[in-house]
C-alpha cells in the first residue's frame, strides 16, 4: 500500500466506516502511522473541490447515501431534479447526504464505500 496520507471522511457510527478503518490498519494505514488522516464526515464534510473531483470520476449517483436519514427527508425526486451544482452544494451542507466512507489519496484517488478489491486496486503503490 502506498505511504501517501489518505484523508478518510467516515462516521463513527457507520459499520462500513469501521470495517473500512480495520481494513486500512491491516495494510498499515492508520492515524498512529500518520498516512492516514481521519475526518467526521457529521461534522466536517468533504470540501466542495473534493466533491467535485469525486463527482467527475464517479458520477452523481455513486455519491449520494440513498439510504439514510437525509436523503430520505430530501426525496429521491427533489434529488434527482437538482441540477449538478445543486447537488454539489447539498452534499457539502450535509455530510449524512453522501455515502460513506468517503476517501480521497494523496494522489487524487476518490474511494466511496467500501468494497476491498477496489480499495487496494485504487491504494496500491
Amino acid at each position: 500500500m502506498s505511504a501517501a496520507p489518505l484523508r478518510l471522511y467516515s462516521y463513527p457510527a457507520c459499520g462500513t466506516c469501521r470495517k473500512a478503518l480495520q481494513w486500512l490498519a491491516q495494510q498499515g494505514l492508520s492515524m498512529q502511522s500518520g498516512n492516514l488522516e481521519l475526518v467526521d464526515i457529521t461534522v466536517t464534510p468533504p470540501s466542495p473541490a473534493e466533491l467535485r473531483t469525486a463527482f467527475d470520476a464517479l458520477g452523481r449517483k455513486r455519491l449520494f447515501n440513498t439510504s439514510g436519514q437525509s436523503y430520505r427527508a430530501l426525496g429521491a425526486a427533489t434529488v434527482a431534479a437538482m441540477s449538478d451544482e445543486e447537488a454539489l452544494a447539498a452534499l457539502a451542507a450535509d455530510g449524512k447526504l453522501i455515502r460513506r466512507p468517503f476517501a480521497i489519496s494523496a494522489g487524487g484517488a476518490v474511494l466511496v464505500g467500501f468494497k476491498s478489491e477496489e480499495w487496494a486496486a485504487a491504494l496500491a503503490p
